[in-house]
């Protein structure tokens, strides 16, 4: 066999396990990681670091993650209704929902995610 059939054959081999693991992972529900999901959906209000610092965070007057007392007020329960299903404020929408691009088990690791940004 030639050398250039080999390399051939193992590019080809190698495209196609790429593709089995592209698959799997989507028929198995391939959920990002939680620090990735705050980044791309939350950071941009909250901050990287929950204080809410932010240019968007200090107009729709976004809560402290980082106060114990915030943290106290807050209910895991209330973390998940709110990120499912959004926030608002007399009738004006402060945050979207993110249930329909975000997984349940998704929504559910924002919980632990937002505790521990309490000192």
């Amino acid at each position: 066999m030639k050398r250039t059939s080999l390399i051939t054959n193992n590019l080809a081999l190698t495209g196609a396990g790429v593709g089995v693991v592209i698959c799997l992972a989507a028929a198995l529900g391939y959920a990002a990681p939680v620090a990735e999901n705050w980044e791309n959906h939350c950071a941009k209000c909250h901050g990287a670091d929950g204080k809410g610092q932010t240019k968007a965070g200090k107009k729709l007057k976004v809560k402290d993650y980082t106060d114990a007392k915030v943290q106290a007020e807050m209910k895991d329960e209330e973390i998940i209704k709110a990120t499912a299903e959004g926030v608002f404020d007399k009738g004006k929408e402060k945050m979207k929902a993110y249930k329909d691009e975000l997984s349940a088990a998704e929504i559910k690791e924002f919980v632990a995610y937002i505790r521990k940004f309490k000192k």
